[in-house]
């Protein structure tokens, strides 16, 4: 993970009035994202600048220089030895963010940035770069100078998984900016999410010919569509699968149990789990040891819920982390005045009926720890129960169960910090969601050596945050996809499918990286992998969902089987719960739908 940022700007040693108009403004902005892109990459800071004056045509009115600004962070997650960015040779340069899992062979002592820089240096046409691209698989955005040609590429992995913002230049704010983050709202910029559909080119000799900024990046930006020509026998890519439209047979049986594998779902549940395993072991392999100094500190986090999603990806981590090194499970819960409230009316002790219910194996520990209450939030009552399938499945484990507890009054300090980091997204459900993750990743909490042992405080340092995102997308785990059922069957479905799909990249992604990464850590999003993603698409509907059956069974019905079949019997009736309802972060103040604008 890194932070990067880019700045071209035009200046004039022969017109300081032009200079002194909005050189001000920019140096405080700059200076500014350099700053909080420092803090996505912790462990090296770099910053490299170029000028290129205009042409001897282009002279005749006014003399100026295009200066551009290269920054980039480096939190160390590849490789030997830590590396700093940018990279620089033969005056090509490249600002990196992102990681690299197929499609480029790198061993365990290298460093993807390096790895793919290489490769950029020895091409020469913005086909060629587009293919590069389009051959590999991870997260990442970038911003890449090649030399030969004078020009500026840049963009973001087809499914947005690493956050690029982009500033356009305008008549009042005349440059051009590039950043992983902003640094909230500011008039100096006006920021937005960089488009996954194409990759990016500015032609830096006609840009820095133009009579102004805000006309040169119009005649000078080239998209450039995704769809290589990369060779039949590689893997592509370039974009998400398309969903299989088979509608599926009149007289499909229905399935009222996951306590048996049709057979007809055998080979599907299998390669899933196959798919994912893969998926997760290279995202969990070959992180370096820099959060081992101290006994007990594990290197990769699972952002834990207790749900379905959460835990097979927890049991899958499992199988490619070492014994010996504890996984830390961030589980994150708030103090909510309003839901407080609402217990209580009708219910002295404050625990909803539903809660003491559904958990009668902690009804001492509720007892003994009734001050505790608020923070007894839905994901926390399924966390300690999948905590406990895990340690009855996974024997040997130390699982850092870490109870991340915020008062309110915590959760208000921190919100001008969150809303910060979570724009340009500025919706009620924007911050719940935010908010959830800021505190989640940040992992400050405490843990119990055992159900019985009193709680100690404890950081997590791991540097590597698993995410479930993406399931429910691919799966079909939302309630709407049984609402279009009803009004439209199958079609509908696999039509709606095919729309969540096509979201990804405009939803959550850029938002949530910009927020974990606020604390110099890494999401990373195994059901995300374009290799899953194609693999489930591919399937057909009624392989991966059946309406028609009650939820808990039919929703994501796959993903039950597949978890019920490694062992996972609690999480594979787990229902779906959205994590700023399972944790409280929601509607503190009133019931304002999600997509309301923030005031």
């Amino acid at each position: 993970m890194c932070g990067i940022f880019f700045s071209a700007i035009f200046t004039s040693p022969n017109d300081c009035g032009l200079v002194a108009q909005y050189q001000d403004a920019f140096s405080t902005i700059s200076l500014e994202l350099r700053k909080i892109n420092a803090a996505r990459g912790p462990d090296a800071q770099q910053m490299h600048i170029m000028s290129l004056a205009s042409s001897s045509e282009a002279r005749d009115a006014v003399s100026r220089i295009l200066d551009l600004e290269f920054y980039a962070s480096e939190l160390r997650l590849r490789g030997q030895f830590p590396v700093v960015q940018p990279h620089i040779r033969d005056e090509n340069i490249l600002c990196w963010n992102g990681e690299i899992f197929e499609g480029l062979e790198i061993s365990s002592q290298e460093n993807d940035g390096c790895k793919i820089f290489e490769v950029l240096c020895t091409l020469q046409t913005p086909e060629q770069i587009r293919d590069l691209f389009s051959s590999i698989e991870g997260p990442y955005a970038f911003v890449f100078y090649h030399k030969p040609s004078c020009r500026l590429y840049f963009g973001r992995d087809p499914l947005g998984r690493r956050s690029l913002l982009i500033h356009k230049p305008s008549t009042e704010a005349p440059y051009l900016l590039l950043s992983s983050v902003s640094a909230g709202a500011n008039p100096a910029y006006d920021f937005a999410e960089l488009s996954t559909e194409h990759i990016y080119s500015v032609d830096l000799t006609l840009l820095k010919d133009a009579p102004s900024m805000e006309n040169g990046l119009h005649s000078s930006l080239t998209r450039i569509t995704r769809g290589p020509t990369v060779p039949h026998h590689m893997k592509r890519f370039d974009k998400a699968g398309m969903v299989n439209a088979t509608i599926p047979p009149d007289d499909l049986t229905i399935l009222h149990s996951l306590d048996r594998v049709p057979d007809h779902l055998l080979k599907a549940v299998d390669d899933l789990i196959a798919n994912l395993d893969s998926s997760v072991m290279l995202q969990v392999r070959d992180i370096p040891d820099t959060t081992m100094k101290r006994e007990g500190k594990a290197r990769v986090a699972v952002l834990f819920s207790g749900g379905i999603d959460s835990t097979i990806l927890t049991f899958l981590a499992h199988r490619h982390i070492p014994m010996d090194e504890p996984i830390d499970l961030l589980n994150v819960a708030f103090e909510n005045p309003r839901k407080i409230r609402i217990q209580k009316e009708g219910n002295p002790g404050g625990v909803p009926k539903r809660i003491r219910n559904s958990q009668p194996h902690c009804k001492e520990s509720l007892q003994e720890t009734s001050e505790k209450v608020p923070y007894l939030v839905p994901d926390r009552v399924t966390g300690l129960k999948e905590l406990e399938e895990l340690r009855r499945v996974c024997p040997g484990r130390v699982w850092n169960f870490v109870e991340i507890n915020v008062p309110y009054a915590e959760s208000q300090a921190a919100r001008s910090v969150v809303e910060s980091l979570m724009a340009p997204g500025r919706t009620v459900m924007d911050l719940s969601l935010a908010l959830a993750l800021y505190f989640a990743s940040r992992g400050i909490g405490q843990v119990k050596v055992d159900p019985k042992a009193d709680p100690v405080p404890y950081t997590s340092e791991a540097r590597v945050v698993i995410s479930g995102l993406g399931s429910d997308e691919l799966l079909g785990g939302y309630g709407r996809h049984r609402s279009v059922f009803k009004t439209g069957g199958w079609p509908a479905v696999i039509s709606e499918l095919q729309e969540e799909i096509d979201r990804i990249p405009t939803r959550n992604l850029g938002r949530d990286d910009r927020v974990i990464s606020s604390h110099g850590k890494e999401t990373r999003h195994p059901f995300l992998s374009l290799s899953v993603v194609s693999f489930l698409s591919a399937l057909p509907v009624h392989f991966k969902m059946d309406p028609r059956m009650e939820v808990g069974i039919g929703d994501k019905m796959l993903l039950r089987l597949a978890s019920r079949k490694l062992g996972l019997i609690e999480a594979s009736g787990q229902k779906k719960r959205a994590m700023q309802f399972g944790s409280h972060s929601a509607r503190m103040e009133g019931e304002k739908r999600g997509d309301v604008e923030l005031e």
